[in-house]
């Protein structure tokens, strides 16, 4: 069944924003998107997060359809990302590329399978179903590739592989977590034609 078939919440009293997100980040929302994922950080310096999905419908009015506790960065957010500096960008970015250990569970995004993406086992048993699946967030990557292609166009040092996937309980090297069974609900409910995008940052800097 389509996950955008199943009864939704009714469009927020400023319906033609997503709630929580000011001008500044508003205006990098492209005009054709049609679904945006928002993250909203507990706090600049907070591994914790608030995960909500919303549509825009032909009223072009917001309405959320999935909302997940999840979490970021272990020192939080940041307007500068650096590699290893354990804060997550803030920021809009397109959603285009998904992947993970298990296999496509009827996404409309292209899905790569592969072992590449189980964990090391240094990680620990905490982390061993973190990438199972994962969304790329296309910040500093190629769009189109898979997930866990290399590529920095940025440069190394501004960081990279920085994605959606499987919560493990608690703050992440940069990527934002949530619950497999969100995972699971974005990969069937996202579509290229609907030009997905997440808007990320701490509730107050979201605001501005």
């Amino acid at each position: 069944m389509d996950p955008r078939s199943s009864p939704t919440s009714a469009p927020t009293n400023d319906s033609e924003r997503v709630p929580g997100v000011g001008d500044r980040l508003r205006r990098l929302i492209p005009d054709a998107s049609r679904q945006v994922l928002a993250v909203y950080g507990d706090g600049e310096d907070s591994p914790d997060c608030t995960i909500v999905l919303y549509e825009k419908g032909d009223d072009d009015a917001w309405s959320e359809i999935g909302q997940w506790r999840g979490h970021n960065g272990r020192r939080g957010w940041t307007v500068d990302h650096h590699e290893d500096d354990l804060r997550t960008p803030v920021g809009v970015f397109t959603l285009s590329d998904a992947g993970g250990v298990l296999g496509d569970p009827d996404t409309r995004l292209p899905y790569d399978q592969g072992e590449s993406y189980r964990v090391p086992e240094g990680w620990g048993e905490a982390h061993r179903h973190d990438f199972d699946y994962v969304i790329a967030i296309d910040y500093n990557r190629l769009r189109g590739t898979p997930p866990n292609d290399p590529t920095r166009p940025l440069g190394m040092e501004k960081g990279g592989g920085i994605w959606l996937h499987v919560d493990h309980g608690d703050g992440t090297s940069a990527c934002v977590s949530l619950p497999e069974s969100g995972m699971e609900y974005l990969l069937r409910t996202l579509d290229p034609d609907w030009y997905p995008v997440v808007v990320m940052g701490d509730r107050e800097t979201l605001r501005t």
